[in-house]
Parts: structure tokens; sequence; C-alpha cells
């Protein structure tokens, strides 16, 4: 359909909570949808929120088999999610290193549990209910946070490990191994 511009941290609409989508089956859903996975391929990306492209609506896209950017990740199923709820299966965390299309450049190592379940509706309404650890957690997590207005550095919390990606990983041109949707 088409690519849309990514907001860019420090747009406020960032920050605003996202609307639960009252029809998944509608066709502006399908629209956006569309919309949401060529802008998230031509940015490169795993994973992709509606509000990202100023759409504050509960829906979120993730997945691939292969990335070119996280070489090492296990693959996260293509998955369409609409209002989802994210429940932590533990307490135990683990640090992982996370980017963000609409934070470019910079990167840092965020706490996120290690297993989630994560229930919603596909665009036909259908449920979906899945338990997932590792890089799928900290995707799903990442970007079921842009749904409540949060941006991966809210959640850093040792600004020595936040920074200019270039910066950080010189001997890996730049890329760490995991997190950036």
């Amino acid at each position: 359909m088409a690519v849309r511009p990514l907001l860019r941290m420090g747009d406020a609409r960032l920050l605003e909570v996202a609307a639960p989508v009252a029809d998944p089956t509608a066709p502006a859903i399908r629209e956006l949808i569309a919309d949401m996975f060529d802008t998230m391929a031509a940015a490169g990306g795993v994973g992709l929120a509606a509000p990202q492209i100023g759409v504050g609506l509960q829906v979120v896209i993730f997945g691939f088999e292969k990335s070119e950017r996280y070489p090492d990740a296990e693959a996260v199923p293509s998955t369409i999610l609409i209002n989802p709820l994210v429940t932590p299966l533990s307490e135990d965390e683990e640090l992982g290193w996370e980017g963000c299309l609409s934070v470019p450049g910079l990167r840092g190592e965020v706490p996120r549990c290690r297993s989630v379940r994560y229930q919603g509706v596909d665009p036909a309404g259908n449920a979906i209910d899945r338990t997932v650890a590792g890089f799928h957690a900290r995707v799903v997590q990442h970007e079921c946070d842009h749904l409540i207005g949060v941006l991966y550095p809210m959640r850093v919390r040792d600004l020595r490990r936040f920074g200019f990606t270039e910066v950080l990983f010189p001997e890996l041109g730049g890329a760490p191994d995991a997190g950036e949707s």
C-alpha cells in the first residue's frame, strides 16, 4: 500500500495511550496493517506499532524468518496483534540491547520479562494466545510498550548502557545482535 513516515522520539504522539480497535475486521484496519508492513520493511525493522506512524490505535506487527540486523536472533512468526494484553509469566528479567525505528541511531540495554503470555486478535477477529520467551518476548514487550506511550529509553536503568550504536558497537559495524524494532 504505502510507506508512511515514522514518528521520532520527541513527537508527543508517541507518548499517548493508543485506543482499542472497535472492529478488527474493518477495511481501514486492513489498510493500516498493509501500510505498517510496507513501512517496517522499508525501514528494515522487525516490529512496528501503529503509534509509530501517527495512528493512535492498538495495533502492532512483528516477525521475521531471518534478519540481517539480527543474525543471531531466533525467528519470530509474522504476527498482526490487535488490542493486545501482555502478561509476565514470572518476575525473572533479562537485559538485552534494544533500538527503535522511532529512536534511530541509539541503543540501550533494557530489562524485559524473560517470558510472557500475549493475547489479542488478528484482522479476521480470531483470538491469538501465545506463551513466548527470549527475543520473541522482548519484541512483543517493546512493541506493546508503544501502545501505552513508552519508548525503550524510558526503561533503560543504567544510562552508561545507552548511547549511539556506532560508538557502543564499533566492532560490529554499529549493530548489536538483538533488539531493534
